[in-house]
């Protein structure tokens, strides 16, 4: 009985969201911006100087939808989405 407590607990704290087009499995509600970017890009691409924009949708909080930056996070729930973009810093 303690073991299918223990995998409901689990189950109450994974969050299926949407990266760049790409279903994620996450184990915790509260992302921050550097989980994001490298949840879009385990390998960050290679060239210089790199700036993200990150933006969210159907977060569970307010704002439902936003963006983030350097230093803020995002509370997700089942279906928020998020699109990762980087451009070479010039």
């Amino acid at each position: 009985m303690n073991d299918t407590t223990a995998e409901s607990k689990d189950d109450k704290n994974e969050f299926n969201i949407v990266v760049n087009g790409k279903a994620k499995k996450v184990d915790h509600a509260k992302l921050t911006f550097d989980e994001v970017v490298k949840l879009a890009y385990p390998t960050p691409p290679e060239a210089g100087d790199i700036v993200y924009t990150v933006t969210f949708h159907n977060a569970d909080q307010d704002p439902k939808n936003g963006s983030l930056v350097q230093g803020q996070s995002v509370t997700v729930r089942n279906g928020t989405s998020f699109d990762v973009k980087h451009a070479v810093r010039s």
